[in-house]
């Protein structure tokens, strides 16, 4: 949970903010955010101090829900005993459980869907003027995406998400956001630039652009893909020095845009591709459209053509049916092709999407066990790469200061994205980083998932 501070003068009212789930919804806060900030709202770090709370929310599986019901549970207590005068809830919690959330817990002053959020400054304005009459307020997708322009990041200054679409055209079984963010609606080129040499402007060195379905950008107004044209013209924006590749589904991958990621001086051999499985049977039940000889055949022409790339993946056991040789054929194919990050995911049973139709439910013990075993085994490849590591040179951008610790800072390499991956601990007497930096970093040690490096 993030509680945000920041100060405008003559405020209208003070409110707190908690930003739940992916980076693409952390966009979102800063959207609401910004909106807030131009329309004289002053935001205050803790809750106590506020006159309303929004919390932006997630809905994706259970385990999010849970999250963003206990954030919302804690604000109710703070109403209920009088700290604050209002609770607004948006984002995908919000779309998809609509008036059956507030018709569980009333005390919900307003429910803002994903894409009413533009409604944000006008749901606070009726909350404080006591105006209960229109509590809900939902929009249906955009056919384009929706500016973000005007935010007030939340992120550290140094690095930004940058979301290039909206919604999934995808029909995967296991999944509903497309039911929650709508169809595939992308950003012109253009407007993605202008945010871009924004951010440039405002000091951002690290741009991870975001969507659902990353490589399908641009399909719905260009009529093909075109996330190469938008890399070659992202990668000409003076200031930015890393670029990262987020959430790419393993088709649309032409040599076109395997030749600006491998060519380009400001992106990272870094592509987060979440594969799911690679059983076809299964590949097949989840609607995935590609198969494991696709996939194969796409790793090795990545890897052979990106020197020094980074593949992140996900990976999603325990779904309807999977079979012990399923699973297993899934855990030699990990232990054989050594992702340089992976995470693991038990399925959630989820009431809305096709997969909750299926049969062959698997327990949850067995589940867990999947997930520990695949989550064991990748333990092992990330402990011998960062073994193999020791003693070489790398490029890391620092983050932040140790806390509490001198002379100690908290980096990432090329092969790690913020609040996601592995981290690398500088140590130095001699310098004085600043987050932001790029330094080369000698590796001395690995702990962990984690390296220890001194700046040379």
């Amino acid at each position: 949970m993030k509680t945000l501070p920041t100060e405008i003068v003559t405020p209208k009212a003070q409110y707190s903010f908690v930003s739940l789930g992916c980076p693409k919804n952390t966009v979102d806060s800063e959207r609401m955010l910004g909106l807030l900030q131009l329309d004289g709202y002053q935001l205050v770090p803790n809750p106590k101090d506020a006159d309303f709370v929004v919390v932006n929310t997630c809905g994706f599986i259970e385990d999010a829900r849970a999250e963003s019901y206990n954030a919302i549970d804690e604000m109710i207590a703070l109403k209920r005993a009088g700290a604050i005068r209002g609770i607004i809830v948006s984002g995908c919690l919000a779309e998809r459980q609509k008036e059956q959330l507030l018709h569980e817990r009333p005390d919900i002053d307003a429910l803002v869907g994903v894409f009413g959020t533009e409604e944000v400054t006008r749901v606070a304005d009726r909350l404080l003027g006591n105006l209960q009459e229109q509590r809900l307020i939902f929009k249906p997708a955009p056919i384009r995406a929706l500016s973000d322009a005007h935010r007030l990041r939340i992120t550290p200054p140094h690095f930004a998400y940058l979301k290039i679409s909206e919604g999934c055209d995808r029909l995967c079984t296991f999944c509903d956001i497309p039911r929650m963010r709508g169809k595939h609606a992308s950003k012109t080129i253009e407007h993605i630039l202008e945010e871009a040499e924004k951010l440039a402007a405002d000091g951002v060195k690290e741009i991870n652009l975001v969507s659902q379905d990353t490589t399908y950008y641009g399909m719905d107004i260009y009529g093909e893909p075109k996330l190469a044209e938008l890399l070659d013209r992202l990668n000409q924006i003076e200031g930015i020095q890393w670029i990262r590749l987020l959430y790419f589904y393993p088709m649309y991958i032409d040599q076109a845009l395997i030749d600006v990621i491998r060519d380009s001086h400001r992106i990272v051999p870094y592509i987060d591709m979440p594969l799911q499985h690679i059983n076809d049977a299964v590949l097949k039940r989840m609607a995935r459209k590609v198969t494991r000889q696709q996939t194969e055949s796409l790793i090795c022409k990545l890897r052979d053509e990106i020197p020094a790339l980074t593949l992140r993946t996900t990976m999603l056991v325990g779904f309807p049916g999977e079979t012990d040789s399923q699973f297993n054929e899934l855990l030699d194919f990990v232990e054989t092709t050594r992702f340089e990050r992976l995470g693991v995911f038990s399925y959630s049973h989820e009431e809305a999407t096709p997969s909750a139709a299926l049969d062959g439910a698997i327990d949850e013990h067995v589940k867990e066990q999947r997930r520990t075993q695949l989550m064991l085994a990748q333990q092992d490849i990330v402990t011998s790469r960062n073994e193999s590591l020791i003693g070489s040179r790398i490029a890391v951008m620092v983050d932040l200061p140790v806390p509490d610790e001198d002379h100690v800072w908290v980096a990432r390499s090329h092969a790690d994205a913020p609040d996601i991956d592995c981290l690398v601990f500088l140590t130095s007497t001699e310098q004085n980083l600043v987050p932001g930096d790029i330094v080369t970093a000698e590796i001395v040690a690995s702990q962990g998932y984690d390296l220890i490096g001194v700046p040379v």
